[in-house]
């Protein structure tokens, strides 16, 4: 997103409109707890082309609505987005978005930090307070640790609690099949996760720094590069998770890995021809799936 990936769609009758893509943890690794309480990560991350869109348009007051009847303003951070840009700008404008959800909730894909990440480029662009970039990266490491990441999005290294963005060369384009179980969410579900880990589980960053270099090398990838620590905990996390596992390798699934902090299992395909043969067994399953490909930041 940002200039480069924002996918401005149109900007028609004063109404702008922005795709809001999700994004899949190719590594995620914890180093261990930060004096300020937060957790030390590296993740390399991926953006798909699974999207939200966000439209905005001039309204007396901020005013959030949604297509999903699940999805919550007071709950999301496109709420606190909008607040924090109109107070940076020193106005009182008004915005009437509206938040076209095609991601499903709480699912660990990015999804809610990716809506905050096109409220901030839609709100600077609507409201013309013509913040930078370097701005509204400032904005967005203050809502949370995935927005900042998601206002350019492409294939980055995170660092720091993830507000820390290093771009890379472009992932090649891979095909991912997203299965999400119908289990139950925990509250603070990646808190909770966070809790889970012992130091047995930190690790020393390496498998992140060997798979960005790996990338801006234009070194082949493999799904056998793909980590995430939260995979040592989250099937203890979530009821049913393992069996829902099992359930995709018996439709030949050849890998399955936790995005983000779960619950949304994946395979990641070079073969188009293959990720759809998953898919429609899934679906045929009557599992919600998700078909999508791998996005640069160009």
């Amino acid at each position: 997103m940002g200039t480069a990936l924002a996918n401005i769609c149109a900007t028609v009758y004063k109404m702008i409109t922005i795709a809001a893509p999700a994004k899949i943890n190719l590594t995620l690794e914890v180093l261990g707890k930060r004096p300020d309480g937060f957790h030390e990560i590296r993740s390399v991350v991926q953006t798909i082309n699974l999207c939200d869109r966000i439209c905005f348009k001039s309204a007396k007051s901020i005013e959030i609505t949604s297509t999903s009847p699940d999805w919550k303003a007071d709950k999301s951070l496109v709420s606190g987005a909008a607040s924090l840009l109109r107070e940076s700008c020193g106005g009182s404008s008004g915005a009437a978005i509206t938040v076209e959800k095609r991601i499903p909730l709480v699912a660990g894909l990015g999804g809610d930090s990716s809506d905050a990440a096109a409220a901030l480029l839609g709100l600077n662009r609507l409201w013309k307070c013509g913040l930078s970039q370097t701005q509204l990266s400032e904005l967005a490491g203050r809502l949370g640790s995935d927005v900042t990441f998601f206002l350019n999005g492409g294939t980055a290294l995170m660092r720091g609690r993830g507000e820390i963005v290093t771009p890379l060369k472009p992932l090649s384009k891979w095909w991912v099949v997203l299965a999400v179980p119908s289990t139950i969410h925990p509250p603070d579900k990646t808190k909770l996760l966070y809790e889970s880990l012992n130091p047995d589980h930190f690790t020393d960053g390496q498998r992140s720094a060997s798979l960005a270099q790996r990338l801006n090398k234009r070194e082949v990838f493999s799904p056998a590069l793909l980590y995430n620590v939260f995979e040592h905990v989250a099937f203890s996390v979530y009821p049913g998770l393992f069996d829902f596992a099992e359930s995709l390798l018996e439709q030949s699934a050849p890998h399955v890995h936790l995005a983000g902090s779960g619950p949304t299992l994946f395979c990641i395909f070079r073969d188009k021809v293959d990720a759809d043969k998953l898919y429609h067994r899934l679906k045929d399953k009557k599992i919600e799936t998700y078909l999508a490909l791998t996005l640069t930041s160009d």
